[in-house]
């Protein structure tokens, strides 16, 4: 692995349980292709220290490899920039603002070191060991909305916005963003896109409100408007009221120690033995997770993938997240599977039907499950109206959507429910 970076060392800090500042935990080295990790031993020596993720990073002296397949430990590999962060930073070193070129190859310990520390869960990276500089930037939301047009249109934009945008290029994900403090909230700012196909914004909106009314645990959202264009506002979970302290948050792709080449083999049933063995209240948390299935085969997300799916860590215990980032994906037919296999059998289609076939899994009983898939189907059905008002779709945008994303004919083919 080269580096762009003078140093190559990438020192990890971390909020602990409860505090409000960060501590140096260990140092990442690269070590050919891979970064290795180590505690540092100040830390290990603390009465408080917890793992990182205790799987993949106990706690113990000396190096510790990532998992065989994976280039970096999953949980370090949690507060690295995604696809829109990378993109963000590939961004400033074409130096496009001052209006100099310069290629660039960037590495895993440049995005890293380079990407905002306000970062997803409760570590972040540094070039030192001794003293914490965090990486921010401030910007309104028309500034910031703004300058992620341009970033997508290739242009350049001021270096100030371009500080703010860059606060948000630790938080993951595909679709433009940026992050915003609202006193003692802190919130991603979800914007719309020129290449979306159809009202993305509108249909997360609507599809989290759904969730909410259905009765799941959901992070709470707002849909505004912003330079005419609709912008999502979701308040972060991995933050508290207390200002300074973070949660330690992990996603599934690391609980199943796959990265996002090898996540197509992560499965609902394997998170399900995951959450029996690992979770607090597992059989409440069983019984969520079948209604988040439920949910995303009714609203068409398909895009259920294990990065799309997170629990706190506190060291021992993992409790499963609010939901988050759940859309409506577009639909030319009627046959969609969802991203994640449902039943053992290997069952992965875009049906009701099967979700009750699979309910041991889930230790429920059939009645139970459908029990839960006849009241997301009537608070749907009778609320569906006022839901698509709320996240303001126009006429055509509401029949464009209802019976292909939202209860698209597929997913109840085969179910018969009790409640219409």
């Amino acid at each position: 692995m080269t580096s762009n970076n003078t140093n190559s060392r990438v020192y990890v800090w971390v909020w602990l349980p409860q505090a409000i500042n960060p501590i140096v935990c260990g140092v990442l080295e690269p070590v050919g292709d891979t970064l290795v990790f180590n505690y540092a031993r100040s830390y290990l020596a603390r009465d408080n220290a917890v793992s990182l993720y205790a799987p993949e990073l106990p706690l113990q002296p000396g190096r510790i490899r990532p998992r065989a397949g994976l280039r970096v430990a999953g949980c370090i590999n949690d507060g690295a920039p995604d696809t829109w962060g990378q993109r963000v930073i590939d961004h400033r070193h074409l130096s496009q603002i001052d209006g100099v070129h310069q290629s660039r190859e960037m590495s895993l310990v440049d995005y890293l070191l380079e990407s905002g520390s306000d970062r997803f869960g409760a570590l972040d990276f540094q070039t030192s060991a001794d003293t914490y500089i965090s990486r921010d930037g401030n910007g309104t939301l028309e500034e910031l909305r703004f300058a992620a047009e341009r970033l997508e249109a290739g242009e350049p934009f001021s270096a100030s916005v371009d500080g703010a945008l860059l606060h948000g290029s630790s938080i993951g994900g595909v679709r433009p963003k940026a992050l915003l403090d609202d006193g003692n909230r802190k919130l991603i700012a979800k914007f719309s896109s020129s290449t979306d196909p159809y009202p993305v914004v509108k249909a997360e909106a609507l599809a989290m409100d759904l969730a909410r009314r259905v009765g799941l645990n959901v992070a709470a959202t707002e849909l505004t408007i912003s330079l005419g264009h609709d912008v999502l506002l979701i308040e972060r979970f991995d933050r508290t009221a207390t200002v300074g302290e973070r949660k330690m948050v992990v996603s599934a792709l690391t609980l199943f120690e796959l990265d996002e080449m090898t996540g197509r083999y992560a499965t609902y049933f394997e998170l399900a033995d995951m959450i029996r063995e690992k979770f607090t209240s597992p059989k409440q948390t069983l019984k969520e997770l079948f209604s988040r299935i439920v949910l995303n085969i009714c609203v068409g997300n398909t895009d259920d993938h294990a990065r799309n799916h997170a629990a706190f860590w506190n060291g021992k215990m993992l409790t499963l997240t609010p939901a988050y980032d759940i859309c409506p994906q577009t639909r030319s037919g009627g046959e969609a599977a969802q991203a994640m296999a449902i039943g053992r059998n290997g069952f992965r289609l875009s049906q009701l039907v099967g979700c009750v076939g699979a309910a041991e899994t889930y230790f429920l009983d059939e009645s139970e499950a459908r029990d839960i898939i006849d009241h997301q189907l009537h608070v749907i059905r009778t609320q569906w109206i006022e839901v698509a008002d709320n996240a303001n779709l126009t006429e055509a945008q509401r029949n464009g959507m209802w019976k292909r994303q939202v209860l698209n004919p597929f997913a109840t083919d085969g179910y018969s429910n009790r409640v219409l």
